[in-house]
């Protein structure tokens, strides 16, 4: 059974349409992936499940289904027992998402003293063992000091921490390790796929680096211009890619088994503004296999693998 299921999803900021028609499922324990360029709509369609959309944005249409809860439906009062308790999101931007005047141990410690009524005492140990975990030097020091004493890359590693802590039922992760070094990031994945596989945590990890996709991931929703364009199993997306832009962004991924051959692979061209979506298939003006059929909407078809592309790679399994 899916723990988070999300039906047609359509999110606008008045009449411009953000995000349209997104459909994904994550089961307890599953990994799924979501990729795309920035301006895809990865990081809206994560901020929706958590009800935490700026003003001027709301859903338009569809559903959030978590365990047996549409969360749609739901009061701020009623979400705000559900952030923390069994959902949690490790945002892009952590240096704007740590209160600056609360020292870090605290505020990774709350998430326990709110939700899992632990004493202040305890939770402010857990909060130091886990800020170990995520690799900060002299964390027991370093709980004691505010955000803006601290680097971006450490601030990053407190989000996690505070992310981490009360071992949600599903753990949002946009873009988790842009600011660390390999081997930090290699340790937060590590920490993250320990989380899935021993606490059955289901993870909905928001990247465009295909290269932590390929390591973490089960399943992968590429998503373009606001839709998914193609979603399936991780290893069939990346051995047999059907839509024309995944193939693309695999193509960007440098490989250490070819010997260079030149410029690095870049796609031609931007997404597009949602003030500007090319009619029908929204990355026809990018695309080159793109044809006069393109002109209209194709849909999300296949199985196990699914595609929405009227010129795919090969055959919809």
């Amino acid at each position: 059974m899916d723990l988070l299921a999300i039906e047609d999803l359509a999110i606008n900021a008045g009449s411009i349409s953000l995000v349209d028609g997104v459909t994904l499922n994550v089961k307890s324990g599953e990994v799924v992936a979501l990729v795309g360029e920035s301006g895809s709509g990865k990081s809206l369609t994560a901020l929706s499940i958590m009800g935490l959309l700026s003003e001027g944005l709301s859903i338009t249409d569809g559903r959030i289904q978590f365990d047996n809860t549409n969360l749609i439906s739901l009061s701020e009062e009623a979400l705000k027992g559900f952030r923390g308790a069994h959902l949690a999101m490790i945002f892009q931007e952590p240096v704007s998402s740590l209160n600056p005047l609360v020292p870090v141990g605290e505020q990774v410690a709350e998430s326990l003293i709110v939700h899992r009524r632990a004493t202040k005492e305890n939770a402010f140990k857990q909060a130091i063992e886990m800020l170990e975990k995520v690799g900060i030097p002299d964390p027991a020091r370093r709980a004691t000091q505010l955000p803006t004493e601290l680097s971006g890359g450490m601030c990053q590693r407190v989000m996690i921490a505070t992310a981490l802590i009360s071992k949600p039922q599903l753990l949002i992760a946009d873009e988790p390790t842009t600011a660390l070094d390999v081997t930090i990031q290699a340790q937060i994945l590590d920490l993250m796929a320990g989380l899935a596989s021993e606490a059955r945590t289901a993870i909905l990890l928001i990247t465009h680096d295909m290269g932590v996709v390929a390591e973490m991931a089960d399943s992968v929703c590429v998503m373009y211009g606001g839709r998914i364009v193609e979603q399936g199993p991780v290893n069939e997306i990346f051995a047999a890619p059907l839509h024309p832009y995944t193939r693309m962004l695999l193509k960007t991924l440098p490989r250490l088994d070819e010997k260079p051959k030149g410029e690095l692979f870049a796609i031609k061209g931007n997404v597009p503004s949602p003030n500007d979506w090319p009619e029908g298939c929204r990355f026809r003006t990018r695309c080159d296999r793109a044809t006069s059929a393109c002109k209209k909407r194709p849909k999300l078809e296949g199985t196990s693998h699914r595609v929405a592309c009227f010129h795919p790679e090969g055959i919809v399994t």
